[in-house]
């Protein structure tokens, strides 16, 4: 395909999300021309609590017709598409056979493996520790307790297994027919050698586990392949159409957002929150509380830390005690979201005293959150009502974040000049502030909310020759909304609310462990003290 000769060149992402898969169209200067999702489900199986089964046949189905219908509804010819690659959620795993059939796979969200990590806990207590010093990975996300579970619950699929691989790599196996991994996915499993970006079988034997079952590694950004017939029947792409290899949704979501050069840090706002922190070192925590990956630049990796749900909380609470701001925003048309900001803005920084504990500080290899609280409100509604609940939620995630952001300080020795705040909390100029205030760094905003399917389709600009590297494809393409500078007053205010916090959600957190309530969430094996 020669780029000189198309008066036109597009690229297209495909991204497998956990709770939806969608194809998104850009063209060369990072404009999103198009985009469609589809919904999917990850289905427990009632024998095994936890478990969330990855439909890998109706899920191709769903993702081919995403990416045929962005085609249509944009009415760009197939030929036009100079590259696609790939991203997806992270952490979810595909087992095949000898053939190259799927024959198991799990979402990133499955948690069948209790039983697993208590085995291992209780088999070596210090070995967790030994391979997060190698990998940069615990128990309570990788693959290794799963590939257990499976060994010990499904034998049969266990000894048929050939491969295993992640689901961006399965988009491109079923776009091409090639199957690599790469490490910014790769690394998530908990069996890669942080250092060398690549398989470390020797992790995989001393679990317990098989050591034959790794497939050739690709760095991100390499051009792995071509659409095969297959393919092209399915999505509707051009035969020979080239597909770059992709990444996690992290990892390209942060060069989506221009997040790619060691010392620069992002945050994405979803249903979770995660901090990204990038670093030229391949090293880890000592006392093993963040997580670490391979970044989608090669020589880059990432210190991670996961505030969880704050996006979901907030869902939850929309839906519970906002039913008047549900039914203005159905008649007006505006986001019920907005409603409460314009509210809650009037709620002074602290929230009038109160705090609400949801998600903890991160703690990788001992990881629960206490049971939900709000706490210290009074009973007068003019200071204490459902708009200071609200801010209070806001405020929540981002005094968690900067417990991250203190993490990975104490890890690294350093501390980012700014941080990129990306994703649908993003939208909120409110939580924006708040965020800015609470860390006392400026937050920059982009323009594309899309930042994992750019960062895709920046890879794939860069595989193809359209770019000549990374930096180049985020310099054409990534775009900046707004910078949020800290209100000194509000910052001091927040750095005393710190220590408070921290304080009041330990004891929440030891109400838990002795079981007179429930936890949040805890990692598969922690039952609490």
């Amino acid at each position: 395909m020669d780029l000189g000769k198309m008066t036109e060149a597009y690229l297209l992402a495909i991204d497998a999300g956990t709770g939806s898969v969608r194809a998104v169209l850009f063209n060369r200067k990072g404009e999103q021309i198009g985009a469609v999702s589809r919904e999917w489900e990850h289905r427990s199986d009632p024998r095994y609590p936890g478990s969330m089964d990855f439909d890998w046949t109706n899920n191709w189905g769903l993702a081919s017709a995403c990416v045929r219908e962005v085609i249509g509804k944009t009415g760009i010819r197939p030929e036009e598409i100079a590259g696609v690659s790939t991203t997806c959620m992270r952490e979810g795993i595909l087992l095949y056979d000898a053939e190259g059939h799927e024959i198991w796979a799990c979402a990133n969200v499955d948690s069948r493996s209790n039983e697993e990590v208590a085995m291992l806990v209780k088999r070596d207590p210090a070995l967790e520790r030994e391979l997060y010093a190698e990998s940069g990975e615990a128990y309570a996300l990788g693959a290794l307790p799963r590939l257990l579970w499976v060994k010990d619950k499904e034998p049969q699929i266990y000894e048929r297994a050939a491969r295993i691989g992640m689901f961006n790599d399965w988009l491109i196996y079923r776009l091409t027919g090639v199957m690599p991994v790469e490490p910014s996915n790769g690394s998530t499993t908990g069996i890669f050698d942080l250092k060398k970006r690549t398989w470390d079988p020797s992790i995989a034997e001393r679990i317990g586990i098989r050591t034959d079952i790794f497939p050739p590694v690709s760095e991100c950004g390499t051009r792995i392949a071509e659409v095969n017939e297959r393919g092209a029947a399915d999505t509707g792409l051009c035969v020979g159409t080239p597909v770059v290899v992709g990444g996690g949704d992290s990892q390209l979501g942060c060069i989506g957002v221009g997040v790619v050069s060691p010392g620069q840090a992002a945050i994405f706002g979803g249903s979770f929150w995660q901090y990204e922190y990038n670093t030229g070192e391949a090293a880890t925590d000592p006392e093993c509380r963040v997580r670490v990956n391979c970044h989608a630049i090669p020589g880059v990796w990432q210190y991670e830390a996961l505030a969880f749900q704050p996006g979901l909380v907030m869902r939850w609470f929309r839906d519970g005690f906002c039913q008047r701001e549900t039914e203005i925003a159905a008649r007006t048309g505006e986001d019920v979201y907005d409603l409460m900001n314009r509210e809650a803005e009037k709620v002074p920084a602290g929230s009038n005293g109160m705090m609400c504990t949801f998600s903890d500080v991160m703690n990788f290899t001992c990881w629960k959150h206490a049971s939900p609280t709000f706490t210290n409100f009074s009973l007068d509604p003019a200071r204490h009502n459902r708009y200071t609940f609200y801010r209070a939620i806001l405020e929540n995630a981002c005094l968690v974040t900067k417990g991250h952001v203190d993490l990975v300080r104490e890890a690294t020795g350093h501390m980012p000049e700014e941080v990129v705040f990306a994703g649908g909390a993003s939208k909120s100029p409110l939580w924006c502030q708040i965020l800015s205030d609470v860390l006392g760094l400026p937050v920059r905003v982009p323009v594309v909310r899309e930042a994992t399917a750019l960062g895709a389709a920046i890879l794939a600009g860069t595989g193809i020759g359209m770019y000549r590297d990374v930096a180049e494809g985020v310099e054409q393409s990534v775009r900046w909304d707004r910078t949020y500078n800290p209100d000194p007053e509000n910052h001091r205010l927040y750095e005393e609310m710190v220590p408070v916090w921290r304080e009041i959600y330990a004891a929440q957190l030891n109400l838990s462990d002795r079981g007179l309530t429930g936890y949040m969430w805890a990692a598969p094996g922690l039952t609490g003290g």
